[in-house]
């Protein structure tokens, strides 16, 4: 942890907000990010995040320190685990809600460089196709995709993050590659190797 970050956190737990609002302002982007990947619908996640940044400061005196990133991203996965089991105990529908809408859908960043109109429809496409199939991934699974393939994450982080072993980790992770293969396959949007020949 970078020494000004680890001034902030002793002062957060000691009590001082506005150390804590700077390490809101540090994280926030990165646990938005994570948020909005697994509850799959930004106004959703920014209420997820706030709630994790909420309880983050209620439980600064359990932090026991090591990395504060883990720690925190820690509370935004549960937090976005337990705003999908409380939506499927609850499903509901917005009256707003348009499925010709593309800003309605969350999107995967992808990789940009000037891209033609045609190219950036396709990529657009591609990445609700991908949002799409990570919603479809056991909760386990698309949590350590998101935070390895998507965040960046090393496998040790992700496995510190969700209070997972190594072995588990990894294992999610393949199965959950493997699923969003068989799901991108079966809709068409990733031709397998076979097809092309």
């Amino acid at each position: 942890m970078a020494e000004e970050e680890r001034r902030h956190v002793d002062a957060a737990v000691r009590g001082d907000v506005e150390s804590f609002n700077m390490l809101v302002r540090a994280h926030e982007s990165r646990v938005y990010g994570v948020c909005v990947r697994l509850v799959g619908d930004r106004d959703d996640a920014a209420d997820v995040a706030q709630d994790t940044f909420i309880s983050a400061f209620s439980r600064l005196s359990t932090y026991r320190g090591g990395s504060f990133r883990a720690w925190l991203l820690r509370i935004a996965t549960n937090a976005a685990l337990d705003f999908l089991r409380a939506r499927r105990r609850r499903p509901t529908v917005s009256i707003d809600a348009h499925d010709d809408d593309p800003d309605d859908h969350p999107v995967l960043q992808v990789a940009d460089a000037t891209p033609t109109p045609e190219m950036a429809l396709d990529q657009r496409e591609l990445a609700q196709a991908i949002q799409r199939a990570l919603a479809q991934l056991p909760d386990d699974q698309r949590t350590a995709i998101v935070l390895r393939d998507v965040e960046g994450f090393d496998y040790a982080e992700v496995a510190e993050i969700t209070r997972a072993s190594l072995g588990t980790v990894k294992s999610r992770i393949s199965r959950g590659r493997a699923r969003l293969r068989d799901i991108l396959t079966a809709d068409g949007t990733v031709r397998t190797a076979l097809s092309s020949e």
